[in-house]
């Protein structure tokens, strides 16, 4: 009698016990469930705030860039109106010189370009503006050379020797018997800028030979890439534009340049974010100072700074100033 009891009470504890796990599989499955559909909600809701229009065409900012930054500026035209159809053709852009100009004589709100010249600032100090020039994405300034090349690295005084004159041949620098053909591009150009002011410093950059000055980076690159007549060639640019732009300009041109690391540390966008990479540098938003805050262009800036901005720039290629989601 005790033993039949014994098992019953075992019974009823076993069953109790399954009960338990039963109801405690469906509570936290419903618990795993919710959680789960609260973060597809949230998730999509963060979606929905990262592609809501906030202007249209018609009243957004006027807005210049430099050749470079100009994949930059249409995706954020495109988010920021919720329009990925717009014909980017139609939209008012020069370069970075003209930019500048622009901006001073408040022909548009703000742009998006390279650090300012000495001679954009002094046209800014005749004008009784001053510039804010305020980091979008990070940027590196790179030096490539024909793939054929067997140079793979220069140090900053290699490079800062090269362009000075005192260094002519690449033998010099570890590379074949042959003179080095260094481009350079014309004064005000943002790439001959940052030539100035992130390699250069206070070495005397020395006067390029006529054949040796190129208008466009393009040039430079196309110059650089053939085989014939390029491959002791050296050009600079900026990473974006080297790779991802000019990838889709010609790929067949990207291919056969290679850009050389400094000091032996590659220009990826790694060492950029991390600012391991000797010439880092930037893209800016360049506004007039002291714009009200209600005002389209300082609006507009926030917005490129936002978490929704940083994330735009980021799918466009560029390496955002803070790390985005």
């Amino acid at each position: 009698m005790k033993k039949n009891k014994s098992l019953i009470t075992i019974a009823i504890v076993l069953l109790v016990v399954i009960i338990a796990c039963v109801a405690g599989y469906f509570i936290t499955t419903s618990i795993v469930e919710n959680n789960l559909k609260k973060e597809k909600a949230a998730q999509e809701e963060y979606e929905r705030q990262m592609t809501e229009p906030l202007y249209t065409l018609e009243n957004y900012p006027k807005v210049d860039a430099s050749l470079a930054t100009q994949p930059l500026t249409n995706a954020f035209i495109k988010n920021f109106t919720g329009d990925e159809n717009i014909d980017v053709s139609t939209l008012d852009y020069t370069n970075t010189h003209p930019g500048y100009l622009r901006l001073v004589d408040k022909e548009v709100d703000l742009i998006v370009v390279t650090q300012p010249s000495e001679d954009e600032l002094q046209y800014a100090a005749d004008h009784g503006v001053e510039l804010e020039v305020t980091p979008v994405v990070k940027e590196g300034f790179v030096f490539y050379v024909n793939k054929q090349n067997p140079v793979d690295s220069l140090t900053t005084d290699q490079v800062q020797g090269i362009y000075s004159g005192e260094i002519t041949n690449w033998k010099e620098v570890g590379g074949d018997d042959a003179e080095i053909v260094a481009y350079q591009r014309p004064r005000n150009s943002g790439s001959q800028t940052g030539m100035e002011n992130l390699v250069m410093k206070d070495k005397t950059l020395m006067e390029p030979k006529t054949e040796n000055l190129l208008e466009t980076m393009a040039q430079i690159v196309n110059y650089v890439s053939n085989y014939n007549n390029g491959k002791y060639s050296l050009g600079y640019s900026y990473l974006y534009y080297a790779t991802t732009m000019f990838e889709t300009i010609d790929p067949e041109v990207a291919s056969n340049i290679k850009l050389l690391a400094i000091n032996d540390v590659k220009p990826t966008a790694e060492n950029i974010q991390a600012g391991s990479y000797p010439y880092n540098t930037a893209y800016y938003i360049v506004t007039r100072k002291g714009e009200a805050e209600d005002s389209p262009a300082y609006k507009l800036k926030e917005i490129m700074l936002s978490e929704r901005g940083q994330r735009v720039a980021q799918k466009a290629g560029y390496v955002p100033v803070t790390p985005v989601k």
